[in-house]
């Protein structure tokens, strides 16, 4: 229930006490000061905390920090070190906030009176006796070894139920975009209509989902049952790209001769297209097409597209078969490094460097439990493109693979994901001519008909950055899981700019300052 929901009720509840012959009945100093009291205090159940965690001796935003109301119930900072946690119905009673991060002290803040706006926590020093004591002083390869061993009991393979809230984050940039108009035989398809299409592609585009959601099931199967999720992007870039397909669509359909076909060529290659589809405008086919566009507004693939995606990020985790940060499945082709000790969730933990022996992909550090082997940490960026493929004018590399994934130990001492982050990025290249010939083999003469020659040199630039906070993890029988259902009507709500009250009431990870700062231009709504 929100804040502003449960005040307004308490007014409604109690407008009667505010009418003048009500006061003057009842006015004791004693009731009124009990009243007050007793309003505040249910006001105060359901208030909103938002704050900055912040290094006390540095002043630097500290990401990731864990925000805890109860053992089941909290929050963590995003990369700006901020949060907002919401103290409901659930956790009412609780009158404190728990703030724990590697590295740092544990510090608890009572909510009444408000918590400041910055929040400062101090560097945790390390006894190394009391490490040394528990660590048994093994070798790097002894820790190792034993985190391998131990994989199987430290996670979860069975199935669980989570509480969690996914965002998404897409960001595309035009590098480069130069075309040659070279020559045109269709008076519209001139070089000011090239220019025009150029003019309205989108240099630059950004595109966030969230998604709060159960996730049931394992890497062999899983369901999702959406509770809420919101889309922000400027629809006005697809809707340019829209108007210029249809304005195409008239062009062909007012130039070419319905029984011909389009051959396109760029550079040695060339393929057919039928024209046919293009031109066809008869009701049947008007019908048909609205038929299907009917159908899939029905049937949304929203619900399947945020499964895939969030079961993609849980099965390519370390412990899992076959994952693509391989340090651990291969781990003979990696150095691993002792570098130093330090505290995370209460816990001691040695601090291990990983890099590449010879031609694997990835570099990174790993936090391992002390007295359980456990990774409670993962922190790992590629250190060379994972894919570079170049041919014939037509390029390609995956240039960005990185991400932070934290661990928390539940009570049957198995380790479930806490906070995953993951971001990749892709660089696509065209440097190629490009011809559009229309040909006709029903007409006396030349089959060629019409021609559109261009010369194209683009690159495009994608990032895309996935973020799971885990709020809820509980482990989940075959029969439970046979009862849980999908939404799979649900869709998105669009959001032409950043709304602080869609999630007013939920515990998300908290925005940073991009997306509170995007909007869409007023023409663009």
């Amino acid at each position: 229930m929100s804040g502003n929901y449960l005040r307004l009720n308490i007014v409604y509840r109690y407008r009667n006490l505010f009418d003048i012959n009500f006061i003057i009945m009842i006015y004791n100093k004693t009731i009124i000061f009990s009243f007050l009291i007793g309003l505040v205090g249910t006001i105060g159940s359901a208030q909103t905390i938002t704050s900055k965690v912040v290094d006390k001796k540095t002043n630097q935003p500290i990401p990731f920090a864990t925000i805890q109301i109860s053992e089941n119930d909290g929050v963590i900072t995003n990369e700006e070190g901020r949060f907002t946690i919401h103290m409901d119905q659930a956790n009412a009673s609780a009158d404190s906030i728990y703030i724990s991060s590697m590295g740092y002290e544990k510090i608890g803040i009572a909510v009444q009176p408000a918590i400041d706006s910055i929040i400062y926590i101090q560097p945790k020093a390390i006894e190394l006796k009391s490490v040394y004591l528990s660590n048994k002083n093994y070798t790097i390869d002894e820790i190792m070894d034993k985190v391998e061993e131990r994989l199987a009991q430290n996670y979860h393979f069975d199935m669980t139920q989570k509480r969690l809230f996914f965002r998404q984050s897409e960001f595309n940039t035009m590098k480069k975009l130069d075309v040659e108009f070279k020559k045109s035989t269709i008076e519209e398809l001139n070089e000011e209509f090239i220019d025009s299409v150029i003019t309205i592609i989108p240099r630059k585009s950004e595109y966030y989902i969230e998604t709060l959601c159960d996730y049931y099931g394992s890497v062999e199967k899983r369901k999702i049952n959406i509770i809420k999720a919101a889309e922000l992007y400027d629809k006005n870039n697809s809707g340019s790209m829209e108007a210029m397909s249809e304005k195409l669509e008239k062009i062909f359909k007012d130039n070419v001769k319905p029984d011909s076909y389009l051959k396109i060529k760029s550079g040695l290659f060339g393929t057919k297209v039928q024209v046919d589809s293009i031109l066809e405008q008869s009701e049947e086919a008007k019908a048909a097409k609205d038929e299907i566009n009917d159908k899939k507004e029905e049937k949304s693939e929203f619900l399947k597209y945020r499964r895939m995606a969030i079961e993609g990020l849980f099965k390519n985790m370390f412990f899992q078969e076959d994952p693509t940060v391989n340090f651990i499945s291969k781990s003979g082709r990696y150095e691993f490094e002792l570098i130093d000790y330090t505290y995370m969730d209460d816990s001691s933990v040695y601090i291990i460097n990983f890099s590449p022996k010879r031609r694997e992909d990835f570099k990174g550090t790993i936090y391992v439990n002390t007295e359980d082997f456990a990774i409670m940490r993962v922190d790992y960026t590629n250190v060379k493109n994972l894919r570079n493929f170049r041919l014939l004018g037509l390029s390609y590399q995956e240039n960005l693979y990185k991400g932070t994934t934290i661990f928390t130990k539940g009570q049957d001492n198995k380790y479930t994901v806490k906070y995953l982050e993951k971001i990749k990025g892709n660089l696509f290249g065209v440097d190629r001519p490009l011809k559009v010939i229309e040909k006709n083999k029903h007409v006396k003469g030349k089959r060629k008909q019409n021609e559109l020659s261009l010369e194209i040199d683009a690159g495009i630039g994608n990032v895309s950055k996935y973020e799971i906070v885990v709020f809820d993890s509980k482990s989940l029988t075959e029969t439970d899981y046979n009862g849980s259902i999908e939404n799979k009507s649900i869709r998105p709500e669009y959001l032409s700019r950043y709304n602080p009250e869609f999630w007013k009431g939920y515990n998300i990870i908290e925005p940073n300052a991009a997306i509170k700062q995007f909007t869409v231009a007023p023409e663009s709504e």
